[in-house]
């Protein structure tokens, strides 16, 4: 078993620190807000011994240093360190009713111990924060908790770590578009325009996992047409994604109501692609959150 990293950052406000309770659940040996001067000193401190598990957060607060993260990780790759990266996000206005409600202040909206720079009002070190974690939000496999409990964070932290560390991990998501394109999609593949369940009474309130609405969508050659066109273009593109070090990769799914025809679709191709990829799936409308 591969030697595991796991590197957490992500938005102020957006779960970190609950992902972290989730991965030491998990068995990882867990470190808040490590500085990343102090990331190669604490792997060779720790020497992640075969099958150890480490999971570090890092925020914002480093974010003089933060540019060094990315070189680390690729020489800790060439030591046999499996390295994932996740990116914990919100949409603003998430991020904003967190902050009021918990009346936390946001660690950019202080102002410099020498005067130089003054407070920022909480939507601008929003902002700010967002610049200064783009590069590594680029290489990472993105969470969006806008719509997540807590609980549901941890169960589907849960999910990812427990998938085969040393493969690419696909996640198929089906999702409404009248709810909004998931942040963290990779791919987002839109079938509206496919046959829609809705307007048959006998199937509108089943969901694309009960076998009527299934049997009623696989009569339909634009359906099959669809998920055949998906699973050529993963198929074609998977393997370069895996070389480039991706550790995730979010197929997202998108019917108006999230219901009948995304769910199909995940349901299916989840199957499809389980035998030759670590595959998981999630229904954002159905799942509980």
């Amino acid at each position: 078993m591969k030697r595991e990293l796991v590197l957490i950052t992500g938005m102020a406000g957006s779960g970190k620190s609950i992902a972290l309770h989730a991965l030491e659940d998990a068995g990882y040996y867990c470190v808040d807000n490590l500085p990343p001067e102090l990331l190669m000193p604490f792997v060779q401190l720790e020497n992640l011994k075969p099958s150890s598990k480490v999971a570090i957060a890092m925020d914002v607060r480093s974010a003089n240093a933060l540019h060094t993260v990315p070189a680390q990780l690729a020489e800790l790759r060439k030591q046999d360190v499996n390295v994932r990266l996740l990116f914990l996000d919100a949409s603003p206005d998430t991020l904003l009713r967190r902050f009021s409600e918990t009346r936390r202040n946001h660690p950019l909206s202080h102002a410099s111990a020498d005067g130089s720079q003054s407070a920022r009002d909480l939507q601008n070190a929003i902002e700010l924060e967002r610049q200064l974690l783009a590069d590594l939000r680029e290489e990472s496999h993105i969470i969006d908790t806008s719509q997540l409990r807590a609980g549901k964070l941890q169960s589907y932290i849960h999910d990812l770590v427990s998938a085969t560390g040393s493969q690419l991990t696909l996640m198929f998501e089906s999702f409404a578009f009248k709810r909004g394109i998931p942040v963290h999609a990779d791919f987002v593949f839109d079938v509206r325009m496919l046959p829609n369940p809705h307007y048959e009474p006998e199937l509108r309130q089943q969901t694309g996992r009960d076998s009527a609405v299934a049997g009623w969508l696989s009569q339909h050659p634009p359906v099959q047409a669809m998920q055949q066109q998906i699973a050529e273009f993963l198929n074609q593109w998977l393997p370069a994604l895996k070389n480039d070090h991706r550790s995730y990769v979010t197929v997202a799914v998108g019917c108006t109501g999230g219901q009948h025809r995304s769910v199909y679709l995940v349901e299916r191709l989840h199957l499809q692609f389980a035998d030759s990829w670590v595959s998981l799936k999630r229904h954002r409308e159905l799942d509980p959150l």
